[in-house]
């Protein structure tokens, strides 16, 4: 795994190139600035620390002050400044924006579901469904808007959806050979109904993913559930919105995954307005 810093300068070299050329040509060297970031729709900030590495990896000199904190809700305006020297602070706004920009509408979309599930049993969980190489970072957005993590990655949970499930030859099966394979390993599978699901409980899930079912559906998921495994856990997946989200809560699912939190997150819109100095 790259570290943040060489992903941030290779950020930074696909963005600068052989240099910024607009900038060198029209800004003396010792002209220094002070640049305000200015939010300009409510959210949630993220990534605060992530922008203000891009300028010190650029110039030591540039100083990142931030008004605001990260996970916590913000109406628009001045949340932070930067102030150094000019050039590398130009040539280091795009990236740091586009960092901040994207993190914090992850953070804003994720707060926004967790809203609509009420506050009660139902928690929020992300997916792997990120940008490569910078999942670490979309996830921490995720928790900071007030979500759930699921897996970070292959490696750190067993999760049988349905290709694994035909290509083992059924979910009994595929569960089984899971379990085989790691004693250390939560095991959850995905079961397209409420056969799918007494299958899985059967075979003895650690948690079961119920993938596109209906509202009504996801109750009597929950009542089977409590029935014969009541300390299997229940993730709600497919087709969520947050119009749909308090019905998914009343049915008393444990979990709910939302790819879109990572995967379709629109930027919240941060400016950075710079000024001159001396």
């Amino acid at each position: 795994m790259l570290s943040l810093d060489d992903r941030l300068r290779a950020a930074l070299a696909e963005d600068i190139g052989r240099g910024d050329a607009t900038t060198l040509a029209t800004i003396p060297p010792e002209q220094t600035a002070r640049a305000e970031f200015l939010l300009k729709e409510p959210g949630v900030p993220s990534g605060l620390a992530v922008a203000a590495r891009v300028f010190a990896l650029l110039d030591p000199g540039l100083r990142v002050t931030w008004s605001a904190r990260e996970g916590e809700w913000r109406e628009r305006g001045v949340i932070g400044s930067v102030t150094g020297p000019a050039r590398p602070l130009l040539s280091g706004e795009r990236v740091a924006l586009n960092l901040l920009q994207r993190l914090s509408g992850i953070a804003t979309l994720t707060q926004r579901h967790v809203d609509a599930l009420g506050g009660g049993h139902t928690r929020l969980l992300d997916t792997r469904k990120t940008t490569p190489l910078w999942r670490d970072l979309e996830k921490e957005a995720v928790r900071q808007g007030g979500g759930t993590n699921h897996r970070a990655g292959l490696d750190d949970g067993i999760l049988i959806k349905d290709n694994h499930v035909a290509a083992a030859g059924g979910i009994t099966a595929a569960i089984q050979r899971a379990r085989g394979h790691s004693y250390l390993l939560k095991v959850e599978c995905e079961v397209p109904d409420v056969a799918g699901l007494e299958e899985a409980l059967r075979a003895g899930a650690d948690r079961v993913l119920l993938d596109n079912m209906s509202d009504d559906l996801l109750a009597e998921a929950v009542r089977v559930r409590d029935r014969l495994a009541p300390d299997v856990t229940l993730e709600a997946s497919g087709n969520m919105t947050l119009e749909r989200l308090p019905h998914v809560a009343a049915s008393g699912v444990d979990f709910v995954s939302v790819g879109a939190l990572t995967h379709s997150a629109p930027a919240l819109d941060i400016s950075l307005n710079l000024t001159l100095e001396n």
